[in-house]
């Protein structure tokens, strides 16, 4: 029988004009990675198995939102792009057997041999997830799978109140999404935990809108810590027995605190409903990610420019390294900060800032630290052990920004003449005239003075800035309007984060045009 790693996302179902739902694809079967030790027993409190959780759902209900998005495939698009490297094309339906050369079997042989092509009419499509609210003003976290093909996002709320909303940003190596909505009243919110302390065994209540069901409360327990099921470089999850099903994506998972400590976002299933496999982002995984997404709308990541993988029994003994630990370097960017530190192919990386560390670990944790940031990596090469210090880079892999709000005003172009760069809003003429993708967002330079301080500096006509002084800008008049407020602080540079053909880097330009 196969088994299907769903995402609880698109569980509510990606829903065509004719209502079929469609299930997911099969995903291979998860290999579960090793359970970290907590030995956080002493430092929490103890809970006594309540009668009821009728008092604290009560409390908690008010603050999980239903998320309904609506959007358009295009030709050749298909309502199962987002499954990833797990999607496998022997997954799909199947022909149900028919008398050869029977009118049926050349039905079913056609319809299933369709193939879409740019003449046919886009569809509208329309999806449910969940959410939950964690600021008075409206900030709603959810699952980027659920809002990130979104033309439109609709919220309800707990007591039947339906108010648009906008999405603020998102983060497909993560899975998360923040999205807002607007009242003159507070809002009900819940708060991150610790999910650090979250044990194996712990009840937890998982809260959200399975089928379309507004408003489920399901309980269960903690199954396991640090599970890698293959859905990206930064799988860490809490797997949970409490029952997760379509439309649950992005609803919280509580312990019995009330504490959030877990992103409800996938299952693992032989049918496409739960059978008490669940997955959940842990809430320190998300703090970081949730805070830069409401900051600046995306994610900046750091990046030292090595690949790794886990040290075996088997890597370990051929190298004698003990003990049997650390992440093996089996590429080194020539571009990257490992390489300027000398890092080579073979080296095995032991520590972070003096914590141990492993290849699974490694890439979640680099990218969590912020760009410029120096940090020491213990390394052991050929059986001696030595200390690497690394300034962090961005990583050169472009973030998920958020739409342009096309209500935007303000002039188009912006011209900086005493530091030799114009800068242009991003549109489809510029998208064409660039090559820049349809989720490309900033501002684009369109021209450079030669010589001028833009120039040394290595802007080039095509670069998008997306962020001045980590303040993410879409428009010419948002980025004069940064470039302002430098000013008026008396700064002598300006900082750009700024996306070329290289991937981003961060740029000093000086305001005194020299």
């Amino acid at each position: 029988m196969k088994h299907r790693l769903v995402l609880a996302a698109l569980m509510g179902g990606w829903v065509s004009a004719s209502s079929s739902v469609l299930a997911q694809p099969a995903a291979p079967p998860v290999t579960p990675a090793a359970v970290p030790g907590d030995g956080a027993a002493t430092a929490r409190s103890v809970h006594a198995a309540p009668d009821s959780l009728a008092d604290l759902a009560a409390r908690l209900l008010p603050a999980v939102v239903n998320i309904s998005i609506s959007a358009t495939l295009k030709p050749g698009e298909d309502e199962d792009d987002d499954d990833g490297p797990d999607a496998s094309p022997d997954d799909g339906p199947q022909v149900p057997q028919f008398p050869p050369g029977s009118p049926m079997e050349k039905f079913f042989h056609d319809y299933m041999n369709h193939a879409p092509t740019p003449s046919d009419p886009p569809r509208k499509m329309q999806a449910l997830g969940s959410g939950f609210i964690i600021s008075p003003d409206g900030y709603i976290v959810t699952n980027n799978h659920v809002i990130k093909d979104a033309d439109k996002v609709s919220v309800t709320l707990q007591d039947g109140t339906v108010l648009p909303a906008r999405i603020i940003g998102r983060d497909s190596r993560t899975d998360l999404g923040v999205i807002k909505i607007e009242s003159k009243t507070p809002f009900p919110t819940v708060s991150f935990g610790d999910s650090d302390k979250a044990r194996v065994g712990d009840r937890v209540l998982a809260i959200g809108n399975p089928f379309g069901l507004s408003g489920t409360v399901t309980s269960g327990i903690v199954s396991s810590r640090g599970r890698d099921i293959n859905h990206g470089l930064y799988d860490d999850y809490i797997q949970t027995d409490a029952s997760i099903n379509r439309g649950n994506s992005g609803g919280p998972l509580f312990d019995l605190d009330g504490q959030v400590i877990g992103i409800n976002t996938a299952i693992y299933s032989s049918s496409g409903g739960s059978i008490g496999i669940g997955f959940a982002i842990p809430a320190n995984d998300a703090k970081g990610v949730i805070d830069q997404l409401r900051r600046d709308g995306h994610v900046s990541r750091g990046w030292v420019g090595v690949r790794v993988q886990d040290v075996t029994h088997e890597i370990a003994d051929s190298i004698g390294l003990k003990p049997e630990k650390g992440a093996m370097i089996a590429g080194v960017d020539p571009k990257g900060p490992a390489a300027a530190a000398k890092l080579q192919t073979g080296d095995v990386i032991t520590s972070l800032d003096g914590k141990p560390i492993d290849g699974h670990a490694l890439p979640r944790l680099v990218a969590e630290i912020t760009p410029g940031t120096k940090a020491v990596f213990g390394i052991w090469r050929k059986g001696k052990t030595l200390d690497a210090t690394l300034t962090i880079k961005a990583s050169p892999e472009a973030p998920d920004m958020p739409p342009t709000d096309a209500k935007t005003k303000g002039p188009s172009k912006l011209a900086l003449a005493d530091l030799g760069v114009t800068f242009a809003a991003i549109d489809d003429d510029t998208r064409a005239k660039y090559n820049l993708s349809d989720s490309q967002r900033g501002v684009v330079v369109t021209d450079v003075t030669r010589d001028g301080p833009a120039d040394t500096r290595g802007l080039q006509p095509g670069d998008v800035v997306t962020e001045v002084q980590q303040v993410g800008v879409n428009s010419p008049d948002a980025l004069s309007k940064e470039l302002a407020r430098a000013r008026q602080q008396k700064k002598h540079t300006i900082l750009l984060l700024v996306q070329g053909q290289d991937g981003l880097r961060w740029v000093p330009l000086p305001l005194s045009g020299e």
